[in-house]
This record gives C-alpha cells, structure tokens and sequence, in this order.
C-alpha cells in the first residue's frame, strides 16, 4: 500500500520563479478626504482656465445671461479675429523673441558660472554663492524704479534688449542655486579620467558636464522661459511704443480696446497662455526630475 503525500503550501507562479523577485506591496489608497482636497485644489486650479478658454467661444450676451454655462451656440469668430490679427503675431513674436533670448543666455551664463563655484576652490568661494543665494529674496518689483532710470540712460528702453538684459540678471540666481548641486554630484574621478586622456578644462565641461547635467539645464530653462513668457512688469515700465508690446502688455491694450467685448477679451488671452501652458504642461516631467535631482544634490 502507497500513501502520497500532498504539499499544502501554494506553488509559486512562473512569473515569480521566472524573476526571483517578491511580489510588489501596493500601497494602500489612504484617507477618501486626502483625495477630496486633491480635487478640490484642481478644481479651483483648472476652473479660471477652462473659464477664460470656454468663454472665448461665447458672446457677450451668453457671458451675460449665464456667466457658468457653456458656449451654446459656440462663437469661433472670437479666436478667427484674434488669430487673423496683425497685433496679436506681432506682440507673440516679441514675446518669442524675449523669452527665447532670455532663457538661452540664463542657462548658458547659468551653468558656467554653476561649474565654476561647484567644481573649483578659491577664496571667496562661499561669499559668491552666498550672493547668488541672497538674489533670490529680492524680487523685481524692488528695483523697479532704479533699473529703470539705468536702462534710460544706457537709452534701452523701448527696446525688446531692455527687457531681456534685467530678465537674465533677475533669473540667473535660481538657475545656479539649481544647477550647483547637480554639478557637485559629478564625481572627481571623472575629471581625473577626463584629464589623464588628455582634456582639457573647457572639453570636460562641454563633453562631459553638461550631458550629465542635462535634467537641470532643461529645467531651469523651462522655468526661465515661462517666468519670461508671463512677464508684466518689467516690460510695462520698460516699453511703451505699442510695436514692442509683448502679449501681456497686449492683453492690458487689448481689454483697453474692447472694454465692452468681454469674449474677444477671454479669446485673446486664452490665445496668450496657452503657449506657455503647452510648454510647461509637456516639460513636467522634467522639471520635477530636474528638482529632485537638485535636492538629492
């Protein structure tokens, strides 16, 4: 007589022999009321836009009549006026101008300037970064009045170069607060490989540098560009012939225009921020990559 003796414990499955890996612990969903205040903060986030968008397609009675509704019949001769408007590509390619400008010498004066107080040792080294640092807690509107008594004498007002030089200046002490510990994370060894094949200082830096800070570059140009893009101040204080007008100084002209148009209003500046919304919305990912690597940095 024969007995079998049958195994009581489950067999694994042949993914999980296949891998040898245990299986992954899902984390548990949390308290509903976290997910409550997560809707609440992009409802409240998402509504101007979706209300300045969608009014765009409306009337002036339908704004009127029913402020919360829907474009019913929808009015696409709002964006058609605005899009077939000389004023309107005219201020876009100004604000092109100023915030591509902006942002190219940013993160190019940015990163050199990030190399040299990450990678060298020199005696006012800690000032430097110090000063770099302390830039952060003056805004713009602090200087105001200042820089624009120098610009009026350097005669760069009224000119799109006016409101790029203050923006780089302005926005340099972020892009290095950023970019220093992602160059601090790059390894000496890589440097004395670097140099033992025959490197120089600038091949290092072009060659090895800046691909390995890449996620950083990339963020703070984004921010730089966005941040330049929504500019307002400056450029009011700055220009003033309406040929040099960006689209937020066009916005303000635009409602001065068409007090009374309230849709065209809504058309013409969802036209403006949905630029900067597209580039900022598709670059995410890499801003909040590039800011954890800072932080681990």
């Amino acid at each position: 007589m024969t007995t079998t003796t049958l195994d009581s414990a489950p067999k694994p499955s042949r993914s999980r022999r296949a891998s040898g890996r245990p299986p992954k612990k899902q984390l548990p969903w949390g308290s509903p009321a976290v997910y409550f205040v997560a809707l609440v903060v992009i409802a409240l986030t998402l509504a101007p836009v979706a209300y300045i968008v969608l009014g765009g397609f409306r009337d002036n009675s339908q704004l009127t009549v029913d402020p919360a509704g829907l474009p019913n019949p929808w009015r696409f001769s709002n964006y058609s006026n605005v899009l077939t408007s000389a004023t309107f590509w005219r201020e876009f390619v100004n604000s092109v101008i100023v915030g591509g400008a902006t942002t190219l010498l940013v993160t190019a004066l940015g990163v050199s300037a990030a190399f040299v107080v990450a990678r060298y040792r020199f005696r006012g080294r800690g000032l430097m970064f110090g000063l770099f640092a302390a830039g952060l807690m003056f805004p713009i509107t602090v200087a105001i009045t200042p820089l624009f008594i120098i610009l009026n004498k350097l005669h760069l007002t009224d000119s799109l170069l006016g409101v790029i030089l203050p923006q780089v200046a302005f926005g340099l002490p972020t892009t290095i607060i950023i970019l220093v510990p992602f160059l601090q994370a790059i390894p000496d060894e890589i440097e004395e490989a670097a140099s033992v094949d025959g490197c120089s200082r600038l091949g290092f830096f072009f060659r090895m540098v800046l691909p390995l800070s890449l996620p950083g570059v990339l963020t703070t140009g984004i921010l730089t560009f966005v941040a330049s893009w929504n500019s307002y101040l400056l450029p009011l204080f700055v220009l003033s012939k309406t040929s040099s007008f960006t689209l937020p100084l066009g916005i303000q002209q635009f409602h001065s225009q068409y007090a009374s148009d309230t849709a065209a209003v809504l058309a013409f500046t969802s036209l403006s921020m949905i630029p900067a919304l597209v580039f900022f919305t598709a670059f995410e990912r890499r801003i909040v990559g590039g800011l954890q690597g800072a932080v681990k940095g």
